[in-house]
């Protein structure tokens, strides 16, 4: 695939498209730390915050098929900008909520909106655009990189405020520092989508999707996503409180959620990497798989802090390392004109299996006082999920003839 030369420099995108998701994920990856200062100083139940982060989720992924389709449509300014926005509402949101239905409305609904116009699906729409095929899952490693390493220093600095500062100021700061990707988003305007009309493509919506549906292959990544989503956000937002109910000090926490960010830098640039020279359908089962035994040695093993930075650190390689190579294989299937829009499908269907993952861990310690049987259930999907990966077929798809239809 040759470039347009009006392309946005490889370096831009990936400067300005790094930075935005180093905001947007790393503020969420803490999320976790503010589980019980929020229900302590609340009242409220585990579930209560757990239901407000799977509405989040689940908000996250559905609004992302829309921020995806205006994105392809119109370029990924406008979408920023606006998320941008949200996010900061939905923090404040987050900060000043009285009761559940409000901290579901701010945590749940806005952040749940902003997330989808700020993160992957998004800026990987804007690389697919402007980077040549040969490099393009080589840049979505390097943007996914930087903004993991981003996350490994958002994460002890949210815990920082939270401890200096207090959880709620902590919410508002966070709050303002989210409206930093504006700035950024204004690297991201590309030429083709100066005006209000589209750029010019071979397929409508509808028949993007009526392709993308009807090919077993996009079914299976969609299947294979929904587990990464239940393993990574129940972890994410549950094994503080979880080690903190075994006794750790709540350092052990931060310091094993930055290690996950930290790792997650080697991991991601090492899928995207490997994607330009292996099958990905490989590399996606090696992860799936992988997720399953380190789970179920970490559970195996006596617990300490010795034991949870080994599993952080494991886990942080294997944590985004699924979204370089999907993101790669749903463009080299389907090509660049709709990607925001069917990652945006694929990533929905991330974002169920991270609203089971998250409302689940928090209903069944309810009911039962531990995390077991999630832990389980999270080892029993890696196993399906690397199996499921397998059969894909990432050829590009034949299209015969070419649809020569203005956009939907």
């Amino acid at each position: 695939m040759r470039m347009s030369p009006h392309s946005l420099s490889i370096t831009q995108v990936l400067a300005c498209g790094a930075i935005i998701v180093t905001l947007s994920m790393g503020i969420r990856h803490g999320f976790g730390l503010w589980l019980q200062p929020i229900t302590q100083a609340q009242g409220w139940t585990r579930e209560t915050f757990a239901m407000a982060m799977a509405i989040q989720n689940l908000v996250w992924g559905f609004s992302g098929i829309f921020a995806g389709m205006v994105a392809d449509l119109f370029g990924a300014f406008r979408v920023i900008v606006v998320g941008s926005v949200l996010y900061a509402l939905g923090l404040l949101g987050m900060a000043y909520a009285h009761t559940p239905l409000q901290f579901a409305l701010g945590t749940g609904v806005l952040i749940g909106m902003a997330q989808a116009g700020t993160t992957y699906a998004v800026i990987y729409g804007v690389i697919g655009r402007n980077v040549a095929a040969e490099k393009r899952s080589w840049a979505m490693g390097v943007a996914a990189a930087v903004g993991s390493f981003g996350q490994f220093l958002m994460v002890p600095t949210e815990g920082f405020l939270i401890g200096s500062i207090g959880w709620q100021q902590a919410l508002v700061v966070l709050g303002l520092a989210s409206l930093l990707m504006i700035p950024m988003a204004w690297g991201l305007r590309e030429p083709g989508f100066g005006g209000a009309s589209a750029a010019p493509r071979e397929q409508s919506i509808t028949q993007a999707l009526r392709e993308a549906f009807q090919y077993p292959s996009f079914q299976l990544l969609m299947a294979g996503y929904f587990v990464c989503g239940f393993q990574v956000v129940f972890i994410g937002v549950h094994m503080p409180s979880y080690l903190k109910d075994k006794g750790l000090s709540p350092q052990v926490a931060s310091y094993a959620l930055a290690l996950i960010g930290l790792f997650n830098v080697l991991g991601t640039y090492a899928a995207g990497a490997l994607g330009q020279h292996l099958p990905r359908r490989h590399i996606l089962a090696f992860i799936y798989l992988a997720r399953a035994v380190a789970i179920a040695v970490f559970l195996w093993v006596p617990l300490s802090a010795v034991s949870v930075y080994v599993f952080s650190a494991v886990m942080g390689v294997l944590w985004l390392s699924t979204v370089p190579p999907t993101n790669a294989t749903v463009a080299q299937i389907f090509g660049v004109a709709h990607l925001s829009m069917l990652g945006g499908f694929v990533f929905f269907s991330h974002q169920i299996g991270s609203f089971m993952g998250v409302w689940l861990g928090g209903y069944l310690y309810d009911k039962t006082g531990s995390y077991d049987i999630v832990w389980t259930i999270a080892i029993a999907l890696g196993v399906a999920a690397a199996l499921i990966n397998l059969p894909v077929n990432e050829s590009a798809i034949a299209r015969t003839p070419p649809n020569r239809t203005q956009p939907a």
